[in-house]
């Protein structure tokens, strides 16, 4: 079994597509727990309804896939808190 950093690590190189920042930097991912070949998380999302959220979540799901983990995902809404962070370094890496 990997342990947490591992995983973290597999899935640090999900990027945002428009933010030059990992979906884990960005705060989009987290609350991760490692079992037996699952990783269970949380996406957070700054705003209902994102419309790539499909992308995001198979981004991060694709290299688990890879080391024979499956995901097993919760979606939220980002605090207050996580939003303003969110938009701080969406505005310094954007790809635009």
């Amino acid at each position: 079994m990997k342990t947490k950093e591992e995983i973290i690590e597999v899935i640090s190189g999900a990027e945002h597509p428009a933010i030059n920042y990992s979906l884990y930097e960005l705060g989009i991912v987290k609350d991760i727990e490692v079992g037996d070949n699952v990783v269970k998380l949380k996406f957070a999302f700054p705003f209902p309804n994102i419309p790539i959220a499909d992308t995001l979540i198979n981004s991060v799901a694709m290299p688990l896939k890879n080391i024979s983990y499956s995901l097993d995902y919760e979606i939220v809404l980002m605090t207050d808190e996580e939003k303003s962070k969110f938009m701080r370094m969406e505005t310094e890496a954007w790809k635009g």
